[in-house]
């Protein structure tokens, strides 16, 4: 690397502090500028963020394309539900558990997935979602099968002898900020670890990754089990949030709309997927106020990202990030 393209590199890394400072400040005082709608769209993409980082680091970091999410992402949403409504148990507890179980579910179903490759292996995953689509419709004893569960209480917390409850759009705005940071935080983490690097790897060249000692099938056993336990997460938050969840949680329109921001935000970078929730699930739900014309506008948005940002934005940002280093 010439000494240009390090100082460069320095110039963009002193110009991250102030900017993401500016970032925190926008996103702190957002509830004081924004509609209850605007904010309620912000949510969901926050919400929609947790799972698509899991995804992010199976699609983008480790070369694994999954459609499993929305399977995880359900069954994060009944178990935070189920615990809630039948044992009354406060917020993070069931926010713990669901990230939790689905993670451990993922350990039986990806040991024989990842046996398979490529389109096969897509297709178990797809398998996935629709087993549990069909088990949230059918064990109606435990789910209420198509009724689902209804009145699961916003989220509680209580610490020794307090006890608050999380109500409005804007506190449920902020904790969900919250949420979202840190889990932006662990994913960066992860990927800026050696075990990232290894991920890396066998994205690039699994059979060469493995000559040099690394134990491939177990590491993407493992991000599979992790991308369970973010999309479990996610879930948890979409049910408190929503207070109801129905088979429908497993549909593959949520699958989908998390391999859109993954995609289109840019895989295998994390300011990609954060700009892509943002925008892909904000833009959807801000498309509501026209239902007639929604989807179609959708539709061309994606066909206009496919023509003209066919590596998402992520080649995007960083070109703004050397435009800005180069003016300093």
């Amino acid at each position: 690397m010439s000494p240009n393209d390090l100082s460069l590199s320095a110039r963009r890394r002193d110009l991250r502090l102030p900017f993401g400072a500016a970032l925190a400040a926008a996103a702190c005082l957002a509830p004081l500028f924004l509609g209850n709608y605007a904010l309620h769209a912000i949510i969901i993409a926050l919400i929609f963020l947790l799972p698509a980082h899991g995804l992010n680091l199976l699609v983008g970091y480790t070369g694994l394309l999954s459609l499993a999410q929305a399977a995880f992402f359900g069954i994060g949403a009944y178990t935070s539900g189920l615990m809630a409504v039948r044992f009354g148990t406060p917020f993070y507890l069931n926010f713990l558990a669901a990230g939790v179980l689905a993670g451990a579910i993922a350990l039986p179903l990806g040991i024989p997935a990842l046996r398979l490759r490529a389109t096969s292996f897509v297709m178990c995953t797809l398998g996935f979602v629709i087993i549990g689509q069909a088990i949230a419709k059918n064990w109606i004893s435990l789910t209420r099968g198509d009724m689902g569960l209804s009145g699961i209480p916003k989220p509680y917390f209580a610490l020794g002898p307090a006890s608050f409850t999380i109500s409005g759009t804007t506190s449920f705005y902020y904790l969900v900020l919250v949420i979202a940071v840190i889990g932006t935080l662990a994913a960066y983490l992860i990927v800026r670890s050696a075990a990232g690097r290894n991920m890396v790897a066998i994205r690039e060249n699994e059979t060469l990754a493995e000559s040099v000692g690394i134990p491939t099938w177990r590491y993407k056993l493992v991000v599979f089990m992790i991308s369970a336990a973010f999309a479990g997460l996610g879930g948890s938050i979409y049910a408190h949030y929503l207070t109801v969840v129905s088979p429908l949680t497993f549909q593959m329109y949520y699958s989908t709309t998390m391999l859109i921001i993954v995609l289109g935000g840019g895989a295998g970078t994390i300011s990609g997927v954060v700009f892509g929730s943002l925008l892909f699930v904000g833009l959807s739900e801000a498309l509501r106020v026209a239902p007639e014309v929604r989807m179609i506008a959708y539709g061309l948005c994606l066909l206009a990202l496919v023509f003209w940002f066919p590596k998402g934005f992520a080649p995007l940002i960083d070109r703004f990030w050397s435009f800005l280093g180069e003016r300093k």
